[in-house]
């Protein structure tokens, strides 16, 4: 079965390429870039609106009185949020969203669903439903700490219980709903800072140094907020992969930072190079001062797991340049292939010994959206600071205050993941179960993709080795290349735009991750039940 709907994939694929878009000779489909239908020279301009010809609409108020200019227009507002970018949700989804509309309103189309495979959103894969239903031992929890009466309901077992208590008991007024301290629940604190002790070995955790977020994007956007600083010459520069996450491209365009690549070997499995990282690093000190290096493990979109002696070099050479560390580490349990483990920022740098665990800055992320929990909506996530100087600790604390506190049942839902069932307790077999269940079937998932991706003319794919996506390269003929040119679109998008309208499935263009110039790819979340379940 699995198979059979990952050839939908293959066959859809195989379905675009033959198309006559790629020579030239089939049907044209309107780009969402296109210009605004507009009547002919004849045609009345009655039936159809200023807008959709790009005409300025004026408005007169009752007295014949044209309204006042708006205060904030396109031309007026921060310069730095039009230059952000966020391919996750853009074009390629909104359209998605429109066929889904047209599709609900009886609309045929050559479909009969819409596919979103370009988000990392668990929930709304059917894949995940064992593991997030009722029976869940989060969801027993989380029910306990939203209504306190159910702790007299003998259905729920002790152990989620006296978790539910423990949580209520940290908060304000025993309710989820009051506020929290700014930097998160001291209780949930204390379990995050067992949970890393635990994961790395017993390398020492102090509560003091976790923040709890809104998710991991919300740490590594606020640790970015206290890098960026400068003018010109010494502007902040901030090294990221490439391909990357499009959060952190985001974030410094919107910070007026500078984006400095360093970019991953699609030949070696998207492996990091510390050549290419000298490189990278030598060029942006010719116009900027990086201060940081962001590092994704396991990647996102590529799917690759750095080897220990890869960090190792990463921390050296940070060591050596003097460059804060932001490992995002919110895959960290989504490892599947054979010979690939996880191994944290922080153990790595305290194994290495006081002349690296003493010195070198590292902010680390988790989150409870991914892994085996999935949990997006929630908006769980936490981030430990090593090695931050007390004065700038203080201003972060400042900083977070600002936006009070992070989603109280996020913070608690964070708990439960690094607090969960432990063996000899009710709810522990049932919860292996499920979690183990779910790990096998992503492995499983990320085995296939890789497989029948490679299997399609045109299409090759690396060996997904973590995390929940792939990001194969594509083959575009020169004609398409050139039909998207002429349309004002990067090729990839292009390609993912016919792709959504012929076939409903929604991808996401490697050019909103980035990529190597003259090559194309998109990113697949390998957990979509729809196609490969």
């Amino acid at each position: 079965m699995a198979a059979a709907r990952m050839q939908l994939l293959s066959t859809r694929n195989v379905g675009i390429l033959s198309r006559g878009w790629l020579t030239g000779d089939g049907p044209r489909v309107r780009s969402l870039t296109s210009p605004p239908l507009c009547p002919s020279p004849g045609r009345a301009l009655s039936s159809v609106s200023a807008t959709r010809c790009g005409l300025p609409k004026e408005r007169m108020s009752e007295n014949g009185v044209s309204p006042r200019a708006k205060v904030l227009t396109v031309d007026t507002m921060n310069p730095t949020v039009k230059k952000v970018e966020y391919a996750v949700r853009g074009p390629i989804v909104q359209r998605a969203v429109e066929l889904e509309k047209e599709l609900s309103e009886g609309i045929k189309k050559p479909f009969a669903e819409v596919i979103k495979a370009n988000i990392g959103d668990a929930h709304a894969m059917v894949s995940f439903f064992p593991l997030y239903s009722h029976t869940s031992f989060y969801f027993k929890v989380l029910a306990l700490c939203s209504y306190p009466e159910l702790l007299n309901d003998s259905r729920f077992p002790e152990d989620a219980k006296s978790r539910a208590r423990r949580i209520l008991q940290s908060c304000g007024g025993n309710s989820l709903g009051s506020y929290s301290a700014s930097q998160g629940i001291e209780s949930v604190r204390q379990d995050v800072a067992r949970y890393i002790e635990q994961r790395d070995g017993g390398v020492p955790c102090d509560p003091d140094n976790i923040y709890l977020t809104t998710g991991a994007s919300d740490g590594i956007v606020t640790m970015l907020k206290l890098l960026v600083c400068g003018k010109g010459a010494t502007r902040t520069g901030v090294m990221i992969s490439i391909p990357q996450y499009p959060l952190y491209s985001a974030a410094l365009a919107e910070l007026g930072a500078v984006q400095v690549n360093y970019y991953l070997n699609e030949e070696k499995c998207w492996s990091m190079d510390i050549s290419e990282l000298r490189r990278a690093l030598d060029e942006a000190r010719r116009h900027c001062n990086p201060r940081a290096l962001c590092i994704i493990n396991p990647g996102n979109p590529t799917g690759q797991v750095q080897s220990r002696q890869c960090i190792e070099d990463v921390i050296r050479f940070a060591a050596k340049e003097r460059l804060f560390l932001m490992a995002d580490e919110v895959y960290q349990d989504n490892v599947y292939a054979e010979g690939c483990q996880f191994h944290s920022f922080k153990k790595v740098l305290f194994e290495m010994g006081p002349e690296y665990s003493n010195t070198v800055e590292l902010a680390s992320f988790h989150s409870t959206s991914k892994c085996y929990m999935g949990e997006c909506g929630f908006r769980g996530g936490y981030m430990e600071i090593i090695n931050m100087d007390e004065e700038v600790k203080s201003q972060l604390t400042k900083l977070v205050s600002v936006r009070l506190c992070p989603p109280v049942p996020g913070q608690a839902l964070m708990d439960l993941v690094v607090n969960p069932p432990r063996p000899g307790e009710p709810s522990y077999d049932n919860f292996m179960r499920e979690r183990t269940a779910t790990l096998s079937a992503l492995a499983e998932k990320a085995k296939l993709t890789e497989q029948v991706l490679n299997t399609v003319q045109g299409i090759s794919c690396n060996p997904v080795q973590g995390a929940m996506y792939s990001f194969p390269c594509i083959t575009i003929p020169e004609k398409a290349i050139k039909e998207a040119t002429d349309k004002g679109q990067q090729p990839d998008m292009f390609y993912c735009m016919k792709m959504l309208e012929e076939t409903g499935i929604c991808l996401v263009p490697g050019s909103g991750f980035g990529q190597k110039d003259g090559t194309y790819h998109f990113r697949y979340t390998t957990h979509d039940y729809n196609i490969l379940g």
